[in-house]
């Protein structure tokens, strides 16, 4: 089933911002996510990027907050954690603190979007705690988030396969045009390399500054393959056909970006494996945003487990590569009070 959305302002439908009486503490859950390809880098129409991704149920970003007099942190992520917090609150000059017990963070500039899902956690366990009436948007603006995709903001609200429509000159995040639910039997391996990451911050930047303009017949092919192909493949669970048309978006995208990352692809050893997968048949695989993390969409759990002894048989010798079995999440991210 297919779920166009037309508001640019979503709010969550498990948030109660209307209780007068300020929550003790709050549990928040996120998972990471992949971006799968930008499919108009051209931006001839008015609007430029529009990417499509999908929710994954691991890695997470777990959290729960209490409100304190200062900003405090502990476990995995703590310092980035609590630089988020201090962001959100002195832009809004909140009076009063939170303190955070991390239990679980996504990978750190793996193509995953742990900052962007770690900012909107922390800044709706905020919301929540002191009732600041935030939406979705609020946050990520106020965290500097979503400057390019709204992937991780539609992916957090809704989960699920998300398009986004890209920036316009007034856009202020990219908005979701269209999520669709990732069939539940479809399967995905994660393939990381732990000595590599992917471009990040001033240096993506300056990427989009610096590389030539992308070609407006390719931006036009790949509209085309997002709308005629891979939406209606997910709506008739059709792996072959949605894998066609995201190996178009990262082969086209990859070489674009490759003065910048160093190949279609930013890590090596993450290509060796994706170019094996290739060679066995596999429909859809890829790349994450920059990188380094690497995918593999397989139509069954069955077949994804024999593919996954299969790599970590094949791929032992690279001492720096793993994998990760995991599903698409049709769900959004979790936010609930602690009694």
């Amino acid at each position: 089933m297919m779920l166009f959305i037309t508001s640019p302002h979503p709010k969550f439908t498990f948030m109660s911002l209307t209780d007068p009486i300020l929550q003790e503490a709050v549990h928040v859950s996120t998972t990471a996510r992949l971006h799968m390809g930008f499919f108009d880098l051209n931006g001839g129409l008015g609007r430029r990027f529009g990417s499509i991704g999908v929710s994954l149920d691991r890695p997470s970003t777990v959290l729960t907050a209490w409100r304190s007099h200062g900003f405090s942190a502990e476990g995995p992520g703590a310092v980035r954690a609590v630089h988020v917090a201090e962001k959100i609150a002195g832009a809004l000059k909140l009076n009063g603190g939170m303190h955070m017990q991390m239990a679980e963070v996504i990978p750190e500039h793996s193509g995953l979007g742990s900052g962007t899902q770690m900012s909107l956690a922390v800044g709706l366990a905020l919301n929540k705690l002191y009732q600041l009436g935030l939406i979705l948007q609020d946050v990520a603006l106020l965290t500097e988030r979503g400057a390019r995709s709204g992937i991780g903001l539609g992916t957090f609200a809704e989960g699920g396969v998300v398009i986004d429509g890209g920036r316009g000159a007034q856009t202020l995040v990219p908005p979701v045009i269209a999520r669709a639910d990732f069939p539940e039997e479809w399967r995905i391996i994660l393939i990381f390399d732990s000595a590599d990451i992917g471009v990040h911050g001033s240096e993506e930047a300056e990427a989009f500054r610096t590389l030539a303009e992308f070609p407006a017949d390719t931006s036009a092919e790949l509209c085309r393959r997002v709308l005629m192909q891979a939406l209606p493949a997910l709506a008739e669970h059709d792996l072959n056909a949605f894998g066609a048309a995201i190996r178009e978006l990262q082969e086209r995208t990859g070489d674009y970006f490759a003065p910048v990352q160093g190949g279609r692809y930013a890590s090596a050893r993450v290509a060796s494996v994706l170019e094996w997968l290739g060679r066995q048949g596999v429909a859809c695989f890829g790349q994450s945003s920059w990188g380094p993390t690497g995918f593999a969409v397989l139509p069954s759990q069955a077949q994804a487990d024999e593919y996954l002894q299969a790599l970590q048989a094949g791929f032992s010798g690279e001492r720096h590569l793993s994998f990760l079995l995991c599903k698409g999440r049709n769900r959004g991210g979790i936010l609930r009070d602690v009694s």
